[in-house]
């Protein structure tokens, strides 16, 4: 009997031993597959309308801009402006050495005087040739030799009083005046150095700076097909076809002010496929200077029935295909491919591979893959995401989006 008491109590020992590893082995597989479980963030995708903005790069240009050049010769006797400075059409810039130009002026008003007196006393011969014809008392050619006589001497004052107006101007011209309002650089001559009529040199440029052209590029498969949305409804233009324009400084921050767009180029630049639009940008301060770079971001028009996603939840491999991760019914990731190529601030247009209500991983996308076995912890919508984003700024954090449309 002792026998058998032992082998059955070595069958229970057996059996409590099997119960304990299913039950570990239980355990692990619950702990391993709550382990690769991931609690996620998602938001549902809708359609909503998104102001569109083209960033574009640019150059900072002056309004108007004048070079400077002297307009007769001579030897430059005084400079009367301080460089830098805002100088006002009209006013005289520098001063040439007068004398010989007002010797001119004095020689040609000494001509007309000598070609008037010379008139009066043809004006007389004739007078005493028109009374003495009448009386039959001289010729007929000596009447007409009179009045040739009288035309040809009217002829030479008028001749003396365009040379007097000529020299009048040449005078003039030795007072080199500003020929717009504006600020004025630096002086490319000083006081004692000679200067030629029309010379390629300019002694001094002025630029008006207020207001400032900023001149941007685009390319023209971009303007094409921009045009192809208006003309299929999906893109409403701005009102009154006029686009809104700001300027981004280097510094990274907005310009003040906003800007209109005024001209956009009809050629096509063969080279670089890019197309030259033209804005005006108010500019009281001087702050944008000529030549400048800045990033011109164009109000293009409003998205109808747009698909928005953050741009952290849109990963691309190596060519640039985008994907997103998507929350299926059955509680797992699915990664999907997207058509994400336009921003609307910190935010992708998917243009194709989702669809309105569906859920998008907006979180925990570090270590994801498809398939994954998700929890999702919190469901967002695209009005919550820019509150948390904004309340993120509102505390000083790294800045987020404030809008669709742009960047705070």
């Amino acid at each position: 009997m002792q026998p058998t008491l032992s082998a059955f109590r070595a069958v229970q020992i057996v059996l409590l031993a099997a119960c304990l590893a299913l039950g570990v082995s239980c355990k692990e597989d619950k702990a391993v597959q709550a382990k690769r479980e991931q609690s996620v963030t998602v938001l549902v995708v809708e359609p909503s309308d998104v102001p569109l903005t083209a960033d574009l790069p640019a150059r900072v240009n002056a309004y108007r801009k004048a070079e400077v050049r002297p307009q007769v010769e001579g030897i430059i006797v005084d400079r009367l402006f301080t460089e830098g400075s805002l100088v006002e059409e009209g006013q005289s810039l520098y001063k040439i050495d007068p004398q010989v130009y007002q010797a001119a002026l004095d020689s040609a008003q000494a001509s007309l005087e000598s070609a008037k007196a010379k008139l009066t006393a043809a004006q007389l011969k004739r007078s005493r040739r028109r009374s003495l014809r009448q009386a039959q008392a001289v010729s007929e050619q000596e009447w007409e030799d009179a009045n040739a006589e009288y035309l040809q001497a009217l002829a030479n004052v008028n001749l003396a009083r365009a040379q007097v107006r000529t020299a009048e101007i040449r005078l003039r011209y030795t007072d080199v005046l500003a020929p717009i309002s504006g600020r004025i650089g630096k002086s490319a001559c000083t006081q004692g150095s000679l200067v030629t009529a029309n010379q390629p040199d300019e002694l001094a440029v002025i630029q008006q700076l207020d207001p400032v052209y900023v001149d941007m590029t685009q390319s023209a498969l971009n303007l094409l097909k921009l045009r192809e949305r208006v003309l299929k409804g999906t893109l409403v233009p701005p009102p009154g076809g006029s686009a809104k324009v700001q300027a981004r400084l280097e510094t990274g921050s907005l310009y003040e002010a906003d800007g209109e767009l005024k001209f956009s180029d009809i050629t096509v630049d063969e080279g670089t496929g890019m197309v030259l639009l033209r804005a005006v940008f108010p500019n009281p301060e001087g702050v944008l200077l000529p030549g400048m770079y800045v990033r011109a971001l164009v109000n293009v028009g409003v998205q109808k029935n747009a698909l928005l996603v953050p741009q952290l939840a849109v990963r691309r491999n190596a060519k640039g295909v985008g994907s997103v991760f998507v929350a299926t019914a059955a509680g797992e990731a699915e990664e999907r491919i997207v058509e994400a190529r336009e921003r609307a601030g910190g935010f992708w247009i998917v243009a194709s591979g989702l669809k309105p209500g569906e859920k998008v991983v907006v979180s925990s996308l570090q270590n994801m893959r498809h398939g994954t076995r998700l929890k999702i912890d919190e469901v967002k919508t695209l009005q919550s995401l820019r509150d948390d984003a904004k309340s993120r700024q509102d505390a000083g954090d790294v800045p987020g989006l404030t809008s669709a449309g742009g960047q705070r």
